[in-house]
Protein backbone atom coordinates (compact mmCIF):
# COMPACT_ATOMS: atom_id res chain seq x y z
CA UNK A 1 0.00 0.00 0.00
CA UNK A 2 1.16 3.55 -0.61
CA UNK A 3 2.78 5.73 2.08
CA UNK A 4 -0.15 7.80 3.39
CA UNK A 5 -2.59 4.92 3.09
CA UNK A 6 -0.27 2.60 5.00
CA UNK A 7 0.24 5.23 7.70
CA UNK A 8 -3.41 6.24 8.08
CA UNK A 9 -5.10 2.86 7.83
CA UNK A 10 -3.44 1.31 10.86
CA UNK A 11 -6.37 0.66 13.28
CA UNK A 12 -4.98 2.64 16.23
CA UNK A 13 -3.66 5.51 14.10
CA UNK A 14 -7.03 5.70 12.32
CA UNK A 15 -8.82 6.02 15.68
CA UNK A 16 -6.37 8.70 16.77
CA UNK A 17 -7.02 10.69 13.59
CA UNK A 18 -10.78 10.26 14.05
CA UNK A 19 -10.55 11.55 17.63
CA UNK A 20 -9.16 14.85 16.31
CA UNK A 21 -11.91 15.35 13.71
CA UNK A 22 -13.95 18.47 14.33
CA UNK A 23 -10.98 20.81 14.77
CA UNK A 24 -10.07 19.46 18.21
CA UNK A 25 -6.88 20.12 20.18
CA UNK A 26 -6.04 17.24 22.53
CA UNK A 27 -3.25 16.24 24.87
CA UNK A 28 -2.13 12.62 24.99
CA UNK A 29 -3.85 12.38 28.40
CA UNK A 30 -7.16 13.50 26.89
CA UNK A 31 -6.64 11.19 23.93
CA UNK A 32 -5.83 8.30 26.27
CA UNK A 33 -9.07 8.92 28.18
CA UNK A 34 -11.06 8.78 24.92
CA UNK A 35 -9.23 5.71 23.63
CA UNK A 36 -9.07 3.99 27.01
CA UNK A 37 -8.93 0.52 25.47
CA UNK A 38 -5.60 1.34 23.73
CA UNK A 39 -2.54 0.60 25.89
CA UNK A 40 -0.69 3.82 26.79
CA UNK A 41 2.63 2.68 25.27
CA UNK A 42 0.92 1.88 21.97
CA UNK A 43 -0.96 5.18 21.98
CA UNK A 44 2.20 7.22 22.62
CA UNK A 45 4.09 5.29 19.93
CA UNK A 46 1.34 5.86 17.33
CA UNK A 47 0.99 9.55 18.24
CA UNK A 48 4.75 9.94 17.77
CA UNK A 49 4.52 8.25 14.37
CA UNK A 50 1.71 10.62 13.31
CA UNK A 51 3.71 13.63 14.53
CA UNK A 52 6.81 12.44 12.63
CA UNK A 53 4.69 12.07 9.48
CA UNK A 54 3.24 15.59 9.89
CA UNK A 55 -0.33 14.36 10.44
CA UNK A 56 -0.44 15.67 14.01
CA UNK A 57 1.13 18.99 14.97
CA UNK A 58 2.20 20.15 18.41
CA UNK A 59 0.50 23.48 19.15
CA UNK A 60 1.32 23.85 22.85
CA UNK A 61 3.62 22.45 25.51
CA UNK A 62 3.52 22.79 29.28
CA UNK A 63 5.32 21.21 32.22
CA UNK A 64 3.25 18.79 34.31
CA UNK A 65 4.99 17.11 37.26
CA UNK A 66 8.39 17.22 35.58
CA UNK A 67 7.17 15.95 32.19
CA UNK A 68 6.23 17.93 29.10
CA UNK A 69 2.56 17.67 28.14
CA UNK A 70 1.94 18.43 24.49
CA UNK A 71 -1.29 19.52 22.86
CA UNK A 72 -1.82 18.30 19.31
CA UNK A 73 -4.07 19.24 16.40
CA UNK A 74 -4.78 17.35 13.21
CA UNK A 75 -3.30 18.62 9.96
CA UNK A 76 -6.29 17.61 7.85
CA UNK A 77 -4.47 17.89 4.52
CA UNK A 78 -1.82 15.43 5.75
CA UNK A 79 -4.48 13.10 7.17
CA UNK A 80 -5.98 12.07 3.86
CA UNK A 81 -5.11 9.97 0.87
CA UNK A 82 -4.82 12.28 -2.11
CA UNK A 83 -6.38 11.67 -5.53
CA UNK A 84 -3.08 10.69 -7.16
CA UNK A 85 -2.29 8.24 -4.37
CA UNK A 86 -5.81 6.78 -4.50
CA UNK A 87 -5.55 6.39 -8.28
CA UNK A 88 -2.28 4.46 -7.86
CA UNK A 89 -3.79 2.00 -5.38
CA UNK A 90 -4.70 -1.48 -6.56
CA UNK A 91 -8.19 -2.95 -6.18
CA UNK A 92 -6.90 -5.03 -3.27
CA UNK A 93 -5.43 -1.95 -1.57
CA UNK A 94 -8.77 -0.15 -1.96
CA UNK A 95 -10.48 -3.21 -0.46
CA UNK A 96 -8.09 -3.08 2.53
CA UNK A 97 -8.62 0.66 2.92
CA UNK A 98 -12.40 0.29 2.82
CA UNK A 99 -12.27 -2.56 5.34
CA UNK A 100 -10.27 -0.31 7.69
CA UNK A 101 -12.85 2.46 7.19
CA UNK A 102 -15.76 0.10 7.90
CA UNK A 103 -13.98 -1.48 10.88
CA UNK A 104 -13.43 2.00 12.34
CA UNK A 105 -17.08 2.86 11.79
CA UNK A 106 -18.20 -0.40 13.40
CA UNK A 107 -15.98 0.28 16.40
CA UNK A 108 -17.49 3.79 16.75
CA UNK A 109 -21.02 2.34 16.65
CA UNK A 110 -20.05 -0.35 19.14
CA UNK A 111 -18.64 2.23 21.57
CA UNK A 112 -21.89 4.21 21.28
CA UNK A 113 -23.99 1.09 21.92
CA UNK A 114 -21.89 0.18 24.97
CA UNK A 115 -22.71 3.48 26.69
CA UNK A 116 -25.67 1.82 28.36
CA UNK A 117 -28.49 4.35 28.20
CA UNK A 118 -28.80 4.61 24.44
CA UNK A 119 -31.71 6.24 22.70
CA UNK A 120 -31.20 6.74 18.97
CA UNK A 121 -34.03 9.31 18.75
CA UNK A 122 -32.84 11.37 21.74
CA UNK A 123 -29.21 11.13 20.64
CA UNK A 124 -30.15 11.81 17.00
CA UNK A 125 -28.14 8.82 15.83
CA UNK A 126 -29.13 7.47 12.44
CA UNK A 127 -27.91 5.20 9.71
CA UNK A 128 -29.60 4.57 6.42
CA UNK A 129 -29.05 3.70 2.81
CA UNK A 130 -30.80 5.11 -0.26
CA UNK A 131 -30.68 4.45 -3.98
CA UNK A 132 -30.59 7.53 -6.19
CA UNK A 133 -31.02 7.53 -9.96
CA UNK A 134 -28.75 10.34 -11.16
CA UNK A 135 -26.99 11.12 -14.41
CA UNK A 136 -23.43 12.46 -14.17
CA UNK A 137 -24.57 16.11 -14.13
CA UNK A 138 -27.14 15.45 -11.39
CA UNK A 139 -24.53 13.56 -9.37
CA UNK A 140 -22.05 16.44 -9.71
CA UNK A 141 -24.80 18.82 -8.57
CA UNK A 142 -25.51 16.59 -5.53
CA UNK A 143 -21.82 16.67 -4.57
CA UNK A 144 -21.71 20.48 -4.94
CA UNK A 145 -24.86 20.75 -2.79
CA UNK A 146 -23.34 18.55 -0.08
CA UNK A 147 -20.18 20.68 -0.01
CA UNK A 148 -22.28 23.87 0.12
CA UNK A 149 -24.33 22.54 3.06
CA UNK A 150 -21.45 20.94 4.99
CA UNK A 151 -18.63 23.44 4.45
CA UNK A 152 -19.86 26.14 6.84
CA UNK A 153 -20.62 23.55 9.52
CA UNK A 154 -17.16 22.01 9.26
CA UNK A 155 -15.81 25.37 10.41
CA UNK A 156 -17.85 25.30 13.66
CA UNK A 157 -15.72 25.35 16.79
CA UNK A 158 -16.66 23.46 19.95
CA UNK A 159 -19.09 25.49 22.01
CA UNK A 160 -21.92 25.49 24.50
CA UNK A 161 -24.67 23.13 23.38
CA UNK A 162 -22.60 21.70 20.54
CA UNK A 163 -21.89 17.99 20.45
CA UNK A 164 -19.32 16.52 18.12
CA UNK A 165 -21.07 14.40 15.53
CA UNK A 166 -19.38 12.09 13.07
CA UNK A 167 -20.67 12.05 9.51
CA UNK A 168 -19.52 9.10 7.42
CA UNK A 169 -20.37 8.84 3.74
CA UNK A 170 -19.97 6.19 1.09
CA UNK A 171 -21.06 6.84 -2.47
CA UNK A 172 -20.99 3.77 -4.75
CA UNK A 173 -22.32 2.77 -8.13
CA UNK A 174 -25.15 0.26 -7.87
CA UNK A 175 -25.31 -3.09 -9.67
CA UNK A 176 -27.33 -1.64 -12.53
CA UNK A 177 -24.93 1.26 -13.11
CA UNK A 178 -24.88 0.63 -16.84
CA UNK A 179 -28.61 1.23 -17.30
Amino acid sequence: MTGSADLLLHPVRLRIVQAFLGDRALTTSQLSAELSDVPAASLYRQVARLVDAGVLQVVAERRVRGAVERTYVLRLAAASIGPAEAAAMTADEHRQAFMAYVAGLLADVDRYLQRGDIDLLRDQVTYQMAGLWLDDAEYAELLRDLVRVLQPRLANAPGKGRRRRILATVLLLGEDAGT
